[in-house]
């Protein structure tokens, strides 16, 4: 457990996240006074001095201050300045040196993004993420080099172009790692139509909602869609087809990507993917998340390496052209040497794109209840490891395209998404960096709305419940009808 005391301010969550980059996967609670704890950290800001101070069972054994201008200071720099003050303190007391410096939000490349927009140059940008927030070099330059591929993507982007995810949040079984909402397919194979009924009633009033819109993208997500049999599956893409025409959108110059995440090879089949590009589908995701069968059955997926090779040249063969790859860094057990030979047959493969993820203890996950039973790999293995997948990516002739961070990640790292030129997962580009309104379907989906004028952000939420879903259909459809712009006309 770490303690932390606020004096003089009320950044709460900036304090707990700059204590976790340093402090990771423990609990942390914010008290009035020094504990006998363990540790505290006391975060304080007054007559124009900032400081960090830590304390072990009560004692004080370390501080760092600076000074500021009271008289002009705002909102953004107070906030550096809490957390420039903590990074320093627990930077001496660990010796760690996080890449990503005081940076602990989840898009990095999007500070960048904006200081582009107003015409700011490369060095500026370089400067503004190493000098004032304490990045180093080569994460700045990947930041700077995502902002620039994720512009080109979003300078496309017309007022009336929205996406759609649709949530299926079914899994044959739930990996160690899983926090997202999914549930097990063996305990709810008697809902899943029953889940699709009312799912499709939501998909219908999107659908009235949208004909004021232009339908860019939709993302079929989970849970593993794949999860659903082949008649289930169909009926799904069938409704999708019949109410926002993906086939009729890509006959013509609309160019609407549709993506499916296949996701598990256990739940692949020719006939899924034969469905799949029948009814328009034009990029799927297969996620090994390890080309290690020692690993994947640690993980609790029931498959092996030679399924995820056997179901992606079948993907091929069906005329599958655009298809990516997650894998995860940093799973149990897992070393150099494993990263290095997943990187290999993922280059044997030689997907489209390909995400690759360090591994976040998630408070919902499986792992976080276990993790003493775990074997974790320390940062400066995960910066080893991230190094090998950006080196396979350049061999592969990938381009970075678009990034993100979560929290409680090993190490503080990031997230990559890696593509061939032309290849770039538009839906992942428009969900990261909010700048297109997001509809969204089924338990726990949450569509968001972007004013494009003011950048202003809503969101309208799903219960995750599947039970309470399927029973409150028509509260989850009145809340859209409430919540989105003009919703009230349909």
């Amino acid at each position: 457990m770490i303690y932390y005391v606020l004096e003089g301010h009320e950044l709460q969550n900036d304090v707990q996240t700059m204590i976790q980059v340093f402090l990771a996967n423990r609990h942390y609670t914010r008290t009035e006074d020094v504990t006998d704890a363990e540790i505290t950290v006391k975060s304080e800001m007054k007559k124009g001095i900032a400081s960090a101070m830590l304390y072990r069972r009560g004692e004080e054994v370390s501080q760092w201050s600076m000074e500021y201008d009271e008289t002009s200071l705002t909102d953004k720099e107070q906030k550096r300045i809490i957390k420039r003050t903590i990074y320093e303190l627990l930077k001496a007391e660990t010796g760690i040196r996080p890449q990503w410096g005081l940076l602990t939000g989840v898009r990095p490349a999007k500070l960048v993004s904006i200081m582009l927009e107003e015409g700011k140059s490369d060095a500026e940008c370089m400067a503004f993420l190493t000098e004032d927030y304490l990045v180093m070099e080569h994460k700045a330059e990947l930041a700077l080099k995502v902002a620039k591929a994720e512009q080109k993507i979003l300078q496309g982007n017309k007022p009336e172009e929205i996406s759609l995810y649709i949530g299926i949040p079914f899994c044959p079984t739930r990996c160690l790692y899983c926090s997202f909402t999914a549930y097990p397919l063996h305990q709810y194979k008697n809902r899943v139509d029953e889940y699709l009924d009312a799912m499709f009633r939501e998909l219908d009033w999107l659908a009235a909602y949208s004909k004021n819109f232009v339908m860019k993208n939709i993302y079929i997500g989970g849970g593993t869609p794949t999860s659903l049999n082949e008649a289930q599956l169909e009926r799904l893409l069938k409704k999708v087809e019949e109410l926002f025409h993906p086939l009729e959108a890509n006959a013509s110059e609309e160019n609407m990507e549709y993506t499916v995440e296949a996701g598990r090879p256990d739940t692949i089949t020719r006939e899924k993917l034969r469905l799949m590009k029948e009814y328009g589908v034009n990029r799927i995701s297969i996620n090994p998340q390890t080309m290690n069968d020692k690993t994947l059955r640690a993980v609790g997926r029931k498959h092996t390496v030679d399924d995820i090779r056997r179901v992606f040249h079948e993907a091929r063969e069906e005329g599958h052209q655009n298809i990516n790859m997650d894998l995860i860094l940093g799973l149990p057990g897992e070393d150099a040497a494993d990263v290095r030979n997943t990187m290999e047959e993922i280059m044997k493969l030689n997907p489209d794109n390909v995400t690759v993820h360090t591994l976040a203890v998630k408070r919902a996950s499986r792992l976080r209840e276990e993790l003493d039973q775990h074997d974790m790999t320390t940062a400066e293995m995960l910066e080893a490891m991230l190094d090998i997948s950006a080196e396979y990516a350049e061999k592969m002739g990938m381009e970075p395209y678009y990034m993100y961070r979560q929290k409680n990640m090993v190490g503080n790292f990031e997230n990559v998404g890696y593509c061939h030129p032309g290849k770039e997962g538009v839906y992942n580009v428009q969900i990261m960096e909010e700048k297109q309104t997001i509809l969204a379907a089924g338990a726990g989906a949450s569509t968001k709305t972007v004013d494009p004028e003011t950048d202003r952000i809503e969101r309208v939420f799903n219960v995750k419940s599947i039970e309470d879903y399927i029973g409150r259909i028509d509260e989850m459809i009145e809340r859209k009808r409430t919540g989105l712009p003009q919703g009230g006309n349909v």
